[in-house]
């Protein structure tokens, strides 16, 4: 007897339980995924490299707008005592020298910027995110009117003047006999009256007033309105001439369009050798120091490395000078533990000194040689510092 058929039951009519049925029939296969062009980037790929390209080109643009600023960095600092490139930064002929120990360097600010060797943006930020470095408008050390050359030579002879000056100062504190001579070291292309002003010449007298030193003729010079005549009694070449030469306006003040320096006469041959590439007047007092210690038995530093700065005039005093901060930071690098720094810069000694250094005050070349004597007698933590 056959048996009545059952009816499908839930799995059957799903047709997941048996090889035939309707559920069994194979769904048509999808179509393949398209092949991925390699060659091809996806969106996010090209707005990054779109983004890289335009910082490339931002950051090139950049590089090439030159900004009228000038950048203030810390230099290297130079043993008086020593040698540089080969050759004792002190020589003496003609009186006995003694052998020296320790260092009395002076110390140097590296400038960027200016005409032939301006900043750009880059520079700059940089610059500003440094605290051992400034910034400051290019017109204080590049002046309107006045050519990079002009600038280095004024520089150079500033540097020459000094060294002159720190032989007299150390010289006349060793009881020497010292003539001291302003002459006109450099006369620019554009002075009004250049055709009656030669280099060489010395400057005896302006306006009839005896002339005693470069600040005279300056502060002579600067009395008239520019445009003004100013008398200058000259010898050159062994004769006495008077010459009316006239003022021109350089920032509001008058000038001969001169460069001044200092000559004199000394008992015997000084030289200082700092090559062509440092400049400027404030490394005065530490050569002074330098060569008293030269001509004078005994280690004047015993043994210690001293650095410092300032200028120095034939009458002693310690000028104050620029980069203060930059000069602290290059001794404590170059190895120093005593820093002289000129009186008028203390304002902006506080707060910037470096760790590991002590600053003494000092206003004269006596004070700094003092200082320098109580150094090296380890009686230094006496002596006075820059307060605010």
């Amino acid at each position: 007897m056959t048996e009545p058929a059952q009816p499908a039951g839930p799995a059957e009519r799903a047709g997941l339980n048996g090889p035939t049925g309707p559920a069994d029939r194979q769904a048509p296969p999808s179509s393949p995924p398209p092949e991925r062009d390699p060659h091809h980037l996806s969106r996010r790929s090209t707005l990054v490299l779109v983004g890289a390209f335009l910082a490339i080109v931002a950051a090139a643009v950049l590089s090439l707008v030159h900004l009228p600023y000038a950048i203030l960095s810390p230099g290297p600092a130079y043993n008086t005592l020593g040698s540089l490139e080969g050759h004792r930064l002190i020589t003496v002929s003609g009186a006995p020298t003694y052998p020296t120990k320790g260092a009395l360097d002076f110390t140097t600010v590296g400038v960027s910027g200016g005409p032939q060797y301006p900043v750009n943006t880059w520079d700059v930020l940089e610059a500003a995110l440094d605290p051992n470095r400034d910034v400051y408008d290019a017109k204080l050390f590049f002046p309107e009117g006045v050519t990079t050359t002009q600038v280095e030579e004024e520089s150079a002879a500033e540097m020459s003047g000094s060294q002159q000056e720190a032989i007299a100062v150390a010289l006349k504190a060793l009881g020497k006999p010292v003539t001291e001579h302003v002459v006109i070291s450099g006369v620019s292309d554009d002075a009004p009256s250049k055709a009656l002003l030669r280099a060489g010449d010395q400057i005896r007298t302006v306006d009839g007033k005896p002339v005693t030193g470069p600040a005279t003729v300056r502060d002579g010079v600067q009395a008239h309105q520019p445009g003004e005549g100013v008398e200058l009694g000259l010898r050159r070449g062994g004769r006495d001439l008077t010459v009316t030469a006239l003022t021109r306006d350089v920032q509001g003040r008058a000038t001969v369009g001169i460069l001044l320096g200092v000559t004199f006469d000394f008992p015997f041959s000084v030289k200082i050798n700092v090559g062509p590439d440092i400049g400027g007047p404030s490394a005065g007092t530490m050569f002074a120091l330098g060569i008293y210690d030269t001509l004078t038995p005994g280690d004047l530093t015993g043994g210690a490395r001293i650095a410092g700065t300032g200028t120095v005039d034939t009458s002693g005093a310690v000028g104050p000078i620029g980069g203060i901060r930059q000069k602290l930071v290059g001794a404590r690098e170059a190895g120093a533990r005593w820093f002289l720094a000129p009186a008028s810069n203390c304002d902006e000694v506080v707060g910037h000194v470096p760790s590991g250094l002590r600053v003494v005050r000092v206003a004269s070349f006596e004070e700094a040689l003092k200082s320098v004597q109580d150094i090296a007698a380890q009686q230094g933590d006496g002596l006075p510092t820059c307060t605010r």
